[in-house]
């Protein structure tokens, strides 16, 4: 089960325990995440309400920098790489904030792989490319594979019965 997001707390709310310079902060909500807040050396000598008043501080700083920020979404253009492999990480990274690709059945066994550019990804590698934007949303826009550079028309409405086939 996905936990939900630390959130302003009051004392009686955490538990915390002291690990060198960092503040390892658990809920009492075992359906909260914890927090591993790094404090500095002085985390030894603060007491447990100055390291939640420290957390809230965090917290506010962000959804304040969330409430901020208008986020743009930038699309690589076309003919330009919109991934590059890392030799640092390992794995694919994207460029961007959008991802054009096509789906295909090209892998062994006829596994599904994800073609970004000219790029055949297994969906391991598709998930450790997306994994570098963990903890944000995702819309996914399916279009046949000759329209990934247009944005399709969105109608919002129930979903289509199951029992309905789909236009291929």
């Amino acid at each position: 089960m996905r936990k939900k997001k630390p959130h302003v707390a009051i004392l009686d709310e955490v538990r915390i325990v002291r690990k060198g310079q960092y503040a390892e902060i658990e809920y009492c909500d075992p359906t909260v995440a914890g927090v591993s807040l790094k404090v500095g050396p002085e985390v030894q000598n603060m007491t447990d309400q100055e390291i939640v008043n420290r957390l809230n501080d965090v917290i506010r700083a962000q959804q304040k920098m969330a409430a901020q920020h208008e986020y743009v979404a930038v699309e690589i253009p076309q003919g330009h790489p919109q991934i590059r492999y890392s030799e640092e990480c390992d794995q694919w990274v994207p460029r961007g904030g959008v991802l054009r690709c096509e789906i295909s059945d090209g892998g062994p066994d006829a596994e599904t792989t994800v073609i970004i550019d000219e790029n055949e990804l297994s969906l391991d590698e598709f998930g450790k490319l997306i994994s570098t934007h963990n903890g944000w949303g995702m819309r996914i826009e399916f279009v046949p594979e000759d329209e990934t550079s247009n944005r399709p028309t969105i109608e919002v409405r129930n979903q289509i019965d199951d029992t309905q086939e789909h236009a291929a």
